[in-house]
């Protein structure tokens, strides 16, 4: 059965729904707008097993403009995303980030915190003294400072916010429909004529929008494109403690673990030692990376988690850009009715709003007009062009 639409987006994570909210609620923009969602329970989905936060701390300055825009819009989600009465509700806290820095890694973490204040964040840098006054359960001895967000950072819920914008998105008149794609036909060499669906139906697409997160560059291969994205599992931890820390913020630490508090308890995690192949999108948990590298770590950085017990774990895959690990956004420079929007390397769920207002402005006016995303383009990867990002 062929039917026809204006705007195929695939992928119906957060930000295929954002897209396709933006895009729906844009006053200049009437077309018809398809979402095709492989995992219509998002069992699987990167966006439901997100810990869903947001930071400013960036090194550079479009990856900055990204957690800004996105960070206004999740202020004002309640109302945004409401529909009738009823507010949408993502129970948003903004306690900051702590990055901590060795003495190795002091001067890079003072080059980004100079652009982060051209920017406009509000980051301070506190030495190793104060860091010690500050945040006394933290063992400051092989530290050299610590940058702390005093606004603007935080965490969400991440899976709410998904089906906010997805519950939005249909209201305004986005179909979504649960089907896995398994092929582009090619109008021309130059621009994607339908997409297939695994129960037969084909979809006559103006612009087809790729926002299949891990799973982009089996999509972007049928136009005859390449990504380079791969799935990366990362792991999440969540543990009790009877130790106690007030106003904890989300810690970054020097070994390469993150910490937050969730009510009582803490989520934590660390970079995977041994990745997976590129074709592994497989959801088991590491549990040796808790015992080996995270449990250490922790109790030499907060001497009171010595003390601790792993309560359960998930795992989740980024759509890891292994070229500079930011997004690669906007129109395929050789397909023209082909739009990216992937590669967030753990960055999709703070970037979805202000990547969903671009491509719907980028789809609506041919330009960005509410957040430039221009420096994310596919074309900088062919000119080696990074937009190199690393937390530490």
């Amino acid at each position: 059965m062929g039917t026809n639409y204006d705007v195929v987006i695939v992928g119906g994570g957060v930000v295929g729904s954002s897209i396709a909210y933006f895009l729906s609620a844009n006053p200049d923009f009437d077309g018809r707008i398809a979402v095709i969602e492989r995992d219509p329970y998002y069992t699987a989905s990167s966006s439901s097993l997100s810990t869903s936060a947001i930071r400013q701390q960036f090194g550079t300055a479009p990856n900055i403009a990204m957690s800004k825009f996105s960070i206004d819009f999740l202020r004002q989600v309640k109302t945004r995303l409401a529909i009738g009465d009823e507010l949408a509700d993502i129970g948003l806290h903004e306690p900051g980030y702590l990055v901590l820095a060795t003495p190795e890694r002091a001067d890079a973490q003072r080059a980004k915190n100079r652009v982060q204040r051209g920017m406009g964040v509000d980051a301070e840098l506190i030495e190793q003294v104060d860091l010690a006054r500050r945040f006394p359960w933290l063992n400051t001895d092989d530290l050299a400072l610590g940058s702390l967000g005093l606004g603007s950072e935080g965490w969400f819920d991440g899976p709410g916010l998904m089906q906010a914008f997805r519950r939005k998105a249909r209201t305004q008149g986005v179909n979504y429909l649960a089907a896995t794609v398994t092929g582009l036909t090619m109008a021309s060499p130059q621009k994607v004529g339908e997409v297939v669906l695994d129960n037969g139906d084909r979809l006559a697409a103006g612009t087809v929008i790729n926002a299949a997160g891990p799973w982009s560059a089996g999509i972007a291969r049928m136009a005859g494109a390449e990504l380079p994205v791969v799935p990366s599992k990362r792991c999440v931890f969540v543990f009790e403690t009877p130790a106690r820390i007030e106003n904890c913020p989300f810690v970054f630490d020097t070994s390469g673990f993150w910490l937050r508090p969730e009510g009582q308890l803490f989520l934590c995690g660390i970079p995977p030692v041994r990745d997976n192949e590129p074709d592994d999108f497989g959801l088991d948990v590491d549990y040796d990376l808790f015992d080996e590298l995270i449990w250490p770590a922790l109790a030499h950085r907060v001497p009171g988690f010595e003390q601790l017990r792993m309560l359960r774990a998930w795992a989740g895959l980024y759509e890891y850009n292994t070229f500079d690990h930011s997004g690669i956004i906007g129109r395929h420079p050789e397909i023209s009715n082909f739009v990216l929007a992937t590669g967030f390397s753990g960055h999709g769920m703070m970037h979805a709003a202000a990547t969903g207002s671009g491509v719907s402005d980028l789809i609506a006016y041919g330009e960005y007009r509410s957040v430039d995303l221009s420096a994310f383009r596919y074309e900088r990867i062919a000119g080696n062009q990074p937009i190199e990002e690393h937390v530490y």
